[in-house]
Formats: C-alpha cells, sequence, structure tokens
C-alpha cells in the first residue's frame, strides 16, 4: 500500500501535477512598468541619465526600480510575498511620447514577455503637441490605433497577459498650472485619458485612473503642490497614492 502510494506521488510529479513548494514560488508572474518620466524615476540611473535600458544598471539593486510608484508597488508586494519568484521591471523612460514607446516596444515588453503589462503615457504627447505650435489637429484616431496595436502585440505573444493601462493627468500648478493655455492643454489630456478608458473596456484591461485620482486630490486639502509639485509630476505623496490605487486595481496576485 506504501509503495503504491509513492509511486503515485511520483508519477504525480513527474507528470507535472504535484511540484515541491520551492518550484511553484519560482514561477512568478513577470511584471513590466513602461511609460515616460513619471514612472521612470531615474532607475538603473545611481549617476547620471541613461538614454536606453541596455545602458542603464540592471545588478544595483538600490536603483532598480527607481524612485516612482513602481518602486512602492515592487518594494511592497515582494517584502509582503518573499519567494513568490515575481519579477518586477520599471521600462518608464524621461520625455517619451506614444511614439518613443512604439520605438522600444520589443526590447523593453515583447523580449520580457510579460504576465502583466502596466502602460501610463499620454502627458508628453500633449505637452510635444503644444510646444511645437502645430496648428494640425492633433491626430486622437491615430493615437488610439496606435496605442492598440502595442497591446494587440502583447496579446497575440501571450493571449492571457492582464494588461493594466493607466490615465494621464494634468494639474494647475507650477509652471504647468500657468501656461497661458493650460485650460487646452488640460482638455487634450482629458481626452487623451478617454481614449485610454475607451481601450481597457475594448480590450478588457484593467484601467486605473490616476487622472480622476488627482482630481480629488488637487481639490482637497492640502494645497495641491502638496501632490504634484509642477503640475505634471507626483510629489512623493502623489506617488504613493499612485502605488495604493495601482495595487487595489491590478490584483497582480490573481
Amino acid at each position: 500500500m506504501i509503495k503504491n502510494m509513492y509511486r503515485l506521488f511520483a508519477a504525480l510529479v513527474l507528470a507535472g501535477m504535484l511540484l515541491p513548494a520551492s518550484s511553484a514560488a519560482a514561477a512568478g508572474k513577470r511584471i513590466v512598468f513602461i511609460g515616460d518620466s513619471i514612472t521612470d524615476g531615474n532607475w538603473g540611473c545611481p549617476y547620471n541619465f541613461k538614454p536606453t535600458s541596455a545602458e542603464r544598471s540592471h545588478t544595483d539593486m538600490n536603483h532598480i526600480y527607481g524612485h516612482s510608484y513602481v518602486m512602492l508597488i515592487a518594494s511592497d508586494w515582494q517584502s509582503r510575498h518573499p519567494g513568490s519568484g515575481y519579477s518586477f521591471f520599471n521600462r518608464g523612460f524621461s520625455g517619451h511620447k506614444l511614439a518613443d514607446l512604439e520605438g522600444r516596444w520589443q526590447e523593453d515588453v515583447l523580449d520580457l514577455k510579460p504576465d502583466v503589462l502596466s502602460v501610463l503615457v499620454g502627458v508628453n504627447d500633449m505637452h510635444s503637441y503644444f510646444s511645437s505650435k502645430n496648428m494640425e489637429p492633433f491626430d486622437f484616431d491615430g493615437w488610439k490605433e496606435r496605442y492598440r496595436n502595442l497591446l494587440l502585440q502583447v496579446k497575440e505573444l501571450n493571449p492571457s497577459v492582464k494588461q493594466i493601462l493607466c490615465t494621464p493627468f494634468l494639474a494647475r500648478e507650477g509652471n504647468t498650472g500657468k501656461s497661458p493655455d493650460y485650460e487646452e492643454r488640460a482638455e487634450m489630456t482629458r481626452h487623451l485619458a478617454s481614449i485610454v478608458r475607451e481601450l481597457s473596456e475594448e480590450l478588457g484591461a484593467t484601467c486605473v485612473q490616476f487622472d480622476r485620482m488627482f482630481e480629488k486630490l488637487v481639490g482637497s486639502e492640502p494645497e495641491p503642490s502638496y501632490w504634484i509639485w509642477d503640475g505634471i509630476h507626483p510629489t512623493p505623496a502623489g506617488h504613493r497614492r499612485m502605488a495604493d490605487l495601482w495595487t487595489k486595481k491590478a490584483k497582480i496576485n490573481k
């Protein structure tokens, strides 16, 4: 009887139906964050800015996640679930627009084979448009189609990928808030955020509505600069709220 039990146990292990706890823990998910400077937080750059992922440090654990909401999310998860095998990757880059994400999508997303992909982009598309003083209307339909195409590439690679789409945001604070065309900038940012919501619904992705969160925060006490110091970039307190909302909505352990 005992011999038969051992034989059954061995057969289950060989079939992959029963694995030691250490093997299960090693099979954790791969979570990739991609976006602009709000995500970047100077990850992998302990001394000076590096323009590509390959040039940044991937071994300096003191700077591996940068100092944005990504670091707060990753450090909180890994401290609460030691040995889970979950891997986090920050691939935010300061100043990047959707077109820049397209240019590095293969290396910084597809090659990493994410189980969870989080995207936050849009505010630099707005800033670049107004800085160029372009008289042509912004191509919102084209922006949506290109964004959709990137997400579908990940879906094709991994049909079960969990996609987290974060809405861009803006606040009337700092030099951004002093811009004479601030209302037009804010309206464009709101339009881009609505596109992110539409794509989330269309593709079955999770939408983390940072724009609505910051609208509530800057409309309450204390002053708006407590949460977003220059109208674009959150303060440490703002990043903490971003991390909390992302964690609540993303549910990466499911």
